[in-house]
């Protein structure tokens, strides 16, 4: 589906630190400002546009798809050589993306009537970013249609992981800064495909998650869908917060960790979140 409007924008440039899940909200109210506020003291550092500049960066894909476009900030950073595929039924980009094809479906549309195969010309994606319907069962449906078409170094970038508070994750929309409950994605595929390689970036507004080891022969959560969003989609705030230990290590919110750990994505022996953050 398309991304939701992303209100939860914010310049870069805060000092950078490793933090924890987000504390539950308190002393604010439901205000953009506030929550933003919120949102830099509970994860410090770069914003998600710059980690992902620095993933692009150093993954250099041949091919990217993104799905939820949206105002095309995140397209706007993608790896300028990549082949650029955006999935959005009604993005408004507020600026031009030169080389990037931008097809006007929702993603569900896009892969019952596309072979993403034939529209980015190769077998397998390299690098693909989930940041359309801010809801736990489209974002899973979204990670199950792409990783069909994954590579052995294919990579999966999960946005919105770490949830600010109860309203602004709940599964109706009552705020203007929103991620939605799609940190449950990051729950059920830690759980349900315990084969993937799974790390956070705590960068605010709200996280992103990479995710490797993709298997595109694998039908486990395509058989279990229903299954999945059952047993996880009535969770709320105060349940991820019970359950911070079930979610993926965390890599620091900074450029050469994350170069590090993306880089050794390609590498046989790379190392591992816990590696990266004890250095």
């Amino acid at each position: 589906m398309t991304k939701a409007s992303d209100p939860n924008m914010m310049s870069d440039g805060a000092p950078q630190s490793v933090a924890t899940p987000h504390p539950q909200a308190g002393g604010f109210g439901a205000t953009k400002l506030g929550h933003i506020v919120q949102a830099r003291r509970a994860l410090p550092g770069p914003g998600y546009l710059t980690a992902l500049t620095w993933i692009q960066e150093t993954f250099k894909p041949e091919t990217y798809v993104e799905i939820g476009v949206l105002n095309g900030d995140s397209m706007a950073v993608a790896y300028p050589d990549a082949i650029r595929i955006g999935i959005d039924p009604a993005p408004t980009p507020n600026k031009p993306l030169p080389g990037a094809r931008l097809i006007t479906v929702t993603s569900d549309e896009f892969f019952a009537a596309y072979d993403l195969r034939l529209v980015i010309g190769r077998d397998h994606f390299d690098l693909a970013f989930i940041d359309g319907l801010h809801l736990f069962e489209q974002a899973l449906r979204d990670f199950i249609n792409l990783e069909r078409f994954a590579g052995p170094e294919s990579a999966i970038i999960l946005h919105d992981c770490l949830p600010l508070d109860g309203p602004t994750s709940a599964r109706t929309r009552t705020t203007e800064f929103y991620s939605g409950d799609v940190w449950k994605l990051a729950l059920c595929l830690r759980r349900e495909r315990p084969d993937l390689r799974m790390t956070t970036i705590p960068t605010p507004p709200t996280g992103l998650c990479i995710v490797t080891g993709l298997d595109c022969r694998s039908t486990v959560l395509d058989r279990t869908y229903a299954e999945c969003v059952s047993r996880y989609i009535d969770l709320v705030f105060d349940d991820y917060t019970s359950r911070a230990a079930q979610m993926p290590a965390q890599i620091p919110n900074r450029k050469a960790a994350i170069a590090e750990y993306v880089a050794g994505l390609r590498q046989p022996a790379s190392r591992d979140a816990a590696q990266i953050e004890a250095r």
